[in-house]
């Protein structure tokens, strides 16, 4: 079991290096094959590891069309990671974020793709 999860983690790290443009050398993925006896037992790692491998990293640009306090709405042009075709979508925000931005603004963006929805983690004006 312990062997399984190890792969599984292995394979996450590997998906998540490739969707944030990263490559992933067998070492670095062999690499938890030898410090699973030093992982403590229990569902603590798994709940991690889900998480890592559901989440997915984007970039868009666009234009600011409506701001809140916690979310921010992008005319954006296509963003390929996520398959979407350019459109205009509301994206959720920290409060941090939100503020740097008005309706209008030129804009560069990161998103966390999770779930079919994203949210904003930076934010530059263009």
């Amino acid at each position: 079991m312990k062997r399984l999860l190890t792969t599984a983690a292995a394979l996450g790290l590997t998906v998540t290096l490739a969707a944030c443009g990263g490559q992933a050398d067998t070492e670095t993925a062999e690499a938890p094959a030898a410090a699973e006896t030093a992982a403590p037992a229990g569902n603590a790692n798994m709940e991690g590891m889900n998480m890592a491998a559901d989440a997915k990293m984007a970039k868009g640009t666009g234009t600011v069309t409506a701001v809140s306090a916690d979310s921010i709405t992008i005319d954006h042009g296509p963003i390929p990671e996520a398959n979407w075709p350019a459109m205009t979508m509301g994206f959720k925000a920290a409060p941090e974020i939100a503020k740097r931005v008005k309706a209008g603004d030129k804009v560069a963006f990161d998103l966390k793709l999770e779930n079919g929805a994203g949210e904003v983690t930076a934010i530059q004006k263009q």
